[in-house]
């Protein structure tokens, strides 16, 4: 069997696995259990359930077919083989598929960095069966424990959960007028469906660019600082790349740079359209 095809990210470090190769080893991971059959296809997801996800696992036949998995259910990947990669990316996901056994640092440190640095839902997928380290992990604040082999039906079913309890936890980001959409021009910001519009055309956006995009419109032409877009998004958590990767996304999403203007040393504002 040939080994998998591991393309570079636009963005350094991460590392985005698409193993068509490996579709057959896939079921050692996904569906191993008896009785078990290959994956249906995908179903339509909405866009406000579409979700960045950090996969970080050793194994790289299982982290190619985790990527074309979570990929084919349509959500943006990014994918790290160690927990130095893992703690120096996590903030930019809305979640983190976290594997126990890296190369590197224990899984369960790893997870316990994350959690003391915000409150980014962490996933445990694992060969460690054992009761013990289930608790250890929950300890560490993992948001769920997965074992291997699992079914990948189950997997999104348990990761559709967390992020369905994350969703439940109040938000920052005010409305303008107490509203619940946020119009400027051509984009549209419904807050009660978390959805985007730009000209009428859906804009699929993760869960902490929405927060993000919702902040800076609700006061137009108003900068924003970065302590504060840090404080309202991500709590307490801080990190200069973290906004700067978000805002790129969003500005490239949105079509154009011109949408989110940064005022240089201070932060950030949407585009006055006066």
């Amino acid at each position: 069997m040939r080994s998998a095809q591991v393309k570079v990210s636009s963005r350094p470090e991460i590392l985005e696995t698409h193993d068509t190769e490996h579709r057959t080893a896939a079921r050692a991971t996904f569906g191993g259990r008896t009785g078990a059959t290959t994956s249906p296809p995908a179903p339509v997801r909405n866009l406000a359930d579409t979700w960045r996800i950090l996969v970080v696992e050793g194994s790289r036949a299982d982290r190619a077919n985790l990527t074309e998995a979570l990929e084919r259910h349509g959500h943006h990947v990014d994918a790290v083989d160690s927990g130095v990669e893992a703690l120096a990316w996590f903030e930019t996901a809305d979640l983190v598929l976290l594997d126990l056994d890296l190369p590197d640092l224990d899984g369960l440190e790893v997870c316990r960095e994350i959690r003391v640095a915000g409150d980014i839902p962490v996933i445990t997928v694992t060969s460690r069966a054992s009761e013990l380290d289930c608790v250890l992990a929950l300890q560490a604040g993992a948001d769920d424990y997965v074992i291997k082999p699992y079914g990948i039906r189950e997997l999104m079913a348990r990761l559709d959960a967390v992020m369905r309890r994350a969703r439940r936890t109040p938000h920052t980001v005010p409305d303008a007028d107490g509203g619940a959409v946020l119009e400027h021009g051509p984009l549209r910001i419904d807050s009660d469906s978390r959805e985007v519009e730009m000209g009428g055309r859906p804009v699929p956006v993760t869960r902490k660019e929405f927060d993000l995009l919702a902040l800076l419109a609700s006061a137009p032409g108003q900068v924003i600082s970065r302590e504060s877009i840090m404080r309202e998004v991500w709590g307490e958590s801080w990190s200069r790349r973290t906004v700067d990767t978000h805002v790129s996304s969003l500005r490239s999403k949105l079509g154009g740079p011109e949408w989110i203007v940064t005022v240089r040393g201070v932060g950030f504002k949407l585009r006055s359209m006066r």
